[in-house]
Order: structure tokens, then sequence, then C-alpha cells
């Protein structure tokens, strides 16, 4: 009796991970990431994502800021980001940046955009997950993990 029990319960978990797993499988890349009219995408209505374009509680942030030359700090933010894990840039062109960040346990995409403004002296960015609805922080706590490695 117990056995068949403790096989009900680990297929009901296995059958919980599959369907979570599955989320990573069907997510597809945004159609909206890039620059627009000088400003990264807003976040959406979930609490999934972090900008510094957006000025609400849930989703805003302050850019990261820096005060020597642009080239440095765009220099300086790639090899902040060539030690993150599961970190992949996809597009680096000088002043926009965009990597995917994907989960250790269920290979969640995250996208992670960086803009240079040269004449603020600041880097904008924006994270959003491209599944799910909620991230428990983690888009955050990642930003402010590489803010903090940026050193602003």
């Amino acid at each position: 009796m117990l056995t068949k029990v403790l096989i009900v319960a680990g297929l009901i978990f296995l059958g919980g991970v599959a369907v979570l797993a599955s989320f990573s499988l069907f997510s597809k890349k945004p159609d909206n990431l890039g620059v627009a009219d000088g400003r990264l995408a807003p976040c959406p209505a979930t609490p999934n994502c972090v900008c510094t374009h957006d000025t609400d509680s849930v989703h805003g942030s302050r850019p990261l800021e820096y005060s020597d030359d642009p080239e440095e700090a765009w220099a300086r933010l790639k090899a902040v980001l060539a030690k993150q894990p599961r970190c992949k840039v996809v597009i680096d062109d000088g002043d926009y940046l965009h990597a995917e960040f994907t989960s250790l346990l269920f290979r969640y995409v995250d996208d992670v955009e960086f803009q240079l403004d040269s004449v603020g002296k600041v880097i904008h960015f924006r994270s959003a997950s491209r599944a799910g609805r909620s991230d428990l922080g983690v888009n955050r706590a990642r930003m402010e993990a590489i803010r903090e490695a940026f050193g602003g």
C-alpha cells in the first residue's frame, strides 16, 4: 500500500515538474526587444519585469551610472555579464546589448537588455521573463547583483 502511494505521489510530482518545464519549451523570444523612440520597451502589467524607463514601484529601477568613458563602462558591463551563470549575449551593437539568461532547473529564459546613454552617463536596462506571471523577484535581484558588480 505504501509503495503505491509513493509511486502515485512520485508521478504527480514528476507531472508537475514536466508542466513547469514545458513553459520554457513554448516560450518565444518577444517581438518588442530593442530600442524604439530612444527607449527600451515598457514592462508588461505582470510583476516579472524590471526596467529603468518604468517609474512604478513594481517595475521601476534606477539605471547603472558611470563616470568613466562610455566605451570603458560598456566594456565593464560586458565583463560583468561574462561572469554571470547561464548568460549568453545575443546582440551587442555598441550602444545596445541583448542577453539571454537561462534558469538552471526549468530552463526558463529571461531577456535582459542594456542601452548605453553616453550623454547622460547611464546604462538603462530591462530584464523580463518570457514565461509565466511571477518570477519571485529573480529579475530585480539579478539586476541588483549586476549593479553591484558593475560598481554603480
